[in-house]
């Protein structure tokens, strides 16, 4: 069993996080993937319905607990970019709101500094400017039970064949070494 005490700890936004939480449970050195809600400023608890509407000002997010000795916080941030698109304001492929943008929340001065170099390293191999914000951490709200696992627990459901199934291929293909030994 691995030392929890070594974890750390990253939180990225990029579009659905039933597709965010698919990619980084694939991950080697990933322990756990828990999707959310942050970066809104409504008081209280936000609800699925309440973030959709788009007025909490909260994006869907995933918590990722993982252990730096299998895989850095600077290749999770390159995973995360190359595994949505980052140059669209708002959005992803038919999502549409601010709860979709592309965003990383760093949880300390050094994620702050590699999410900035990572941004400017990646940037070239994009042909729109890059949009991802990057912002602190404020509160991580934990989603509903039906949206954890979600990918695992639906893979027929259509928005799964359709959208995330493609998500998981591209990730096989470009990141085949930083991958676990599992499908689904």
């Amino acid at each position: 069993m691995e030392n929890r005490s070594n974890m750390d700890t990253a939180t990225f936004g990029g579009g659905c996080f039933w597709c965010t939480e698919a990619i980084f449970q694939q991950v080697k050195g990933v322990i756990k993937v828990v999707s959310g809600y942050t970066g809104g400023k409504a008081p209280g608890k936000p609800t699925y319905r309440e973030v959709c509407s788009g007025l909490t000002g909260h994006a869907e997010v995933v918590q990722l607990t993982f252990d730096p000795n299998v895989i850095s916080y600077k290749e999770l941030l390159i995973i995360f970019m190359t595994t949505h698109d980052p140059t669209t304001l708002n959005r992803q492929g038919a999502d549409v709101g601010t709860q979709y943008r592309s965003v990383i929340y760093y949880h300390d001065d050094e994620q702050k500094q590699l999410a900035e170099d990572v941004l400017k390293e990646v940037a070239p191999y994009f042909d729109n400017p890059v949009v991802t914000e990057i912002s602190p951490l404020q509160v991580f709200y934990e989603a509903e039970d039906y949206h954890q696992d979600y990918y695992r627990n639906n893979t027929q459901q259509g928005y799964c064949n359709y959208v995330i199934t493609p998500k998981l291929a591209k990730l096989r293909q470009m990141h085949a070494d930083k991958l676990k030994d599992v499908t689904v």
